[in-house]
């Protein structure tokens, strides 16, 4: 599979390039490579086919189902997954319309989403990465237990009566989205607004949520299942729910997906995009994960890209042990915010500091233009500029990189790029030999919490005795 040095793969509708110019890809190591890319792209189709692909918790991983219900592997679940979204849909377009609203009355026109992790992040790419000024809904969210922060929020919300509620949980008992919707609940009390009239759940059947939801007749409920992860979530009712409210593509988005998805099982590592993002990485890292991937979008649009890129790598792959139970201590560091500030902040060390780093560059070939500022350029050349000279500054001193071009940030063009990663990170999960679709550590961490506020109530009830 050998690679020359000016690589480029591409999607053609949406317009999606994988430019692998500046990559410094050594021929050699990608056809060494390549056994272990065959082999991954094999698991990858079983995955698809329904084979067991989370073996810590014995489960299906189904992410790339929720945009082709076709193949999921019974026919039950592809109707679940079709109707589901045909749920979402109707629901959004009658809350659009004003038929659907609080049994108080009044019409919905802000949304108040309670999640974290892999219940916000989607929602939050989507929000900022779509709206509008026109949007029939303007879009906030609690995705912290910071109570300052909560303040601010709902301080920005307003007016509590004209805003629905979306509380994202998949086990139903996250303790930061539980508190950030007692804390609106409070809220909503003080105010003399009706809570669970304009309250909508996402999470699992049969969930402390789910009964909550049931028992108070919240305004409605929609599914997660338990074979959809939630940081690849986005693609389930936990991000098409948000989009279709706020007035957004949904299908574009989908069909976005499905088609990185259809282009992504190219059995021929060379010609597939996600394997040759995967084997960069693990080229660059030497399969340790010891260079950090930095992601520059050149577009304010994909502001937010580099935080849910972070979870999505990160969580995924930062494990202590590998599939056989080997310590191993793996992961790729993920960080980043946009182009041309970040020339203005940490560039500086990219360019000239340590290297223990490659570049993840987005550009937006359709950038709006924007006004003249000297002679025939205008606001977007010098975007289109700073990228190029970035780039480019970056190479001269053998700083690696790798570019995907897109023509537009629009609803199809960002699900083909969820989609590019999602399964880049597959790829690579298997050529580590890592579990990517667990959390131990997140689950260590929520166990340790629980342990410190149990302390802390027998020192409190102490004091009080």
């Amino acid at each position: 599979m050998s690679a020359p040095a000016d690589a480029r793969i591409l999607l053609d509708d949406p317009f999606v390039e994988l430019d692998l110019l500046d990559a410094g890809i050594d021929p050699a190591g990608m056809d060494a490579l390549r056994p272990r890319l065959l082999a991954a792209l094999e698991a990858m189709a079983a995955l698809e086919g329904g084979a067991i692909a989370n073996p810590s918790e014995q489960r299906m991983v189904g992410h790339y189902w929720l945009r082709a219900p076709g193949l999921a592997p019974s026919d039950e679940l592809s109707v679940s997954i079709a109707d589901t979204l045909a749920a979402v849909e109707k629901f959004a377009a009658g809350v659009r319309s004003g038929d659907i609203g609080p049994r108080d009355g009044g019409r919905l026109d802000k949304l108040l989403l309670c999640g974290i992790g892999g219940s916000s992040l989607g929602p939050m790419l989507l929000a900022d990465c779509l709206a509008d000024p026109g949007d029939p809904m303007r879009f906030f969210a609690l995705d912290n237990t910071d109570p300052d922060g909560i303040a601010r929020t709902l301080a920005e919300v307003g007016d509590l009566a004209s805003a629905l509620v979306l509380v994202v949980s998949k086990s139903g008992g996250t303790p930061e989205t539980r508190n950030g919707m007692l804390e609106v609940r409070a809220a909503c009390e003080r105010a003399g607004v009706d809570f669970a009239t304009r309250a909508v759940a996402v999470t699992g059947q049969g969930s402390a949520l789910f009964e909550q939801a049931r028992r108070e007749k919240w305004l409605a409920t929609f599914p997660m299942w338990d074979w959809v992860g939630g940081r690849t979530s986005v693609c389930s009712a936990v991000g098409m729910l948000p989009a279709a409210l706020l007035g957004f593509d949904t299908r574009g988005f989908l069909a976005g997906a499905a088609a990185m998805d259809d282009r992504t099982r190219d059995r021929d590592p060379g010609a597939n995009p996600a394997a040759a993002l995967a084997a960069f990485w693990h080229l660059e890292g030497g399969g340790l994960g010891t260079r950090d991937m930095v992601v520059l979008p050149y577009a304010d649009r994909l502001l937010l890209l580099s935080r849910y890129l972070q979870q999505l790598v990160m969580e995924s792959l930062g494990k202590r042990e590998d599939r056989m139970g080997n310590v191993v201590h793996q992961g790729l560091a993920v960080y980043g915010n946009k182009g041309s500030t970040d020339q203005h902040a940490y560039v500086q060390q990219l360019r000239d500091g340590l290297h223990n780093f490659f570049v993840m560059f987005v550009r937006v070939l359709e950038n709006g233009g924007g006004t003249a500022v000297d002679d025939g350029v205008v606001t977007g050349d010098f975007l289109n500029g700073f990228y190029l000279g970035t780039r480019r500054a970056l190479a001269e001193g053998g700083r690696h990189s790798a570019t995907l071009h897109v023509r537009s940030a629009d609803a199809r063009t960002l699900g083909a790029l969820i989609a590019l990663f999602e399964r880049a990170v597959g790829v690579y999960a298997e050529l580590v030999d890592v579990n990517a679709y667990d959390q131990p550590g997140v689950e260590a961490g929520k166990k340790a919490a629980s342990e410190a506020l149990a302390l802390q109530a027998r020192v409190v009830g102490a004091l009080g005795a």
